[in-house]
């Protein structure tokens, strides 16, 4: 068995069975459906424990992600899967360009406004039809656009955020 990286990055989620073959479906929390399609192995995760598995195939099908995985050979085993995060080691993923940022890295960091006043902290963020939405919990739940014109600054070493965002928003 091989060590458990330290650095698992989720991508993901087993969603279903997919036919009686054993493929699946897979749900991403990627940019781009294809983002999987480039690992030839993923770390699955079930109740906290991590194991590696073999990729054999993966393709885009509709507006989902398809996989066939080592040791999964039929419905029942790829019902067995359902719910297991996937996730690969940050180290193989691409570097992110200047003033991109993982979302991953997002979470967890405290956001403040331009009066110096503190919104609270980045809970998760999701995705709208316009712009992706920091979701900030502190004395209340706020959801922040994240858009240049509102977040100003992404300062990761000192875990903040700076946006242009009134209290009473």
């Amino acid at each position: 068995m091989l060590p458990l990286p330290d650095d698992l990055m989720v991508m993901g989620r087993v969603s279903v069975p997919f036919g009686v073959r054993g493929w699946v479906k897979v749900q991403t929390f990627t940019e781009t459906l294809d983002s999987l399609l480039d690992y030839p192995s993923w770390w699955l995760n079930h109740d906290g424990q991590w194991r590696e598995v073999k990729v054999l195939d993966c393709e885009a099908h509709a507006k989902t992600l398809v996989a066939h995985l080592a040791g999964c050979d039929d419905r029942e085993a790829a019902l067995a899967l359902r719910h297991h995060e996937i996730a690969v080691p940050r180290q193989s993923l691409p570097q992110v360009e200047e003033n991109e940022h993982y979302w991953v890295d997002l979470i967890g960091l405290n956001v403040i406004n331009l009066q110096q006043q503190s919104l609270g902290v980045v809970s998760t963020l999701m995705q709208t039809g316009a712009n992706d939405v920091l979701v900030v919990d502190g004395e209340r739940q706020r959801l922040i656009p994240f858009i240049r014109q509102v977040v100003l600054e992404v300062d990761q070493k000192a875990k903040q955020i700076r946006v242009d965002w009134g209290m009473d928003y």
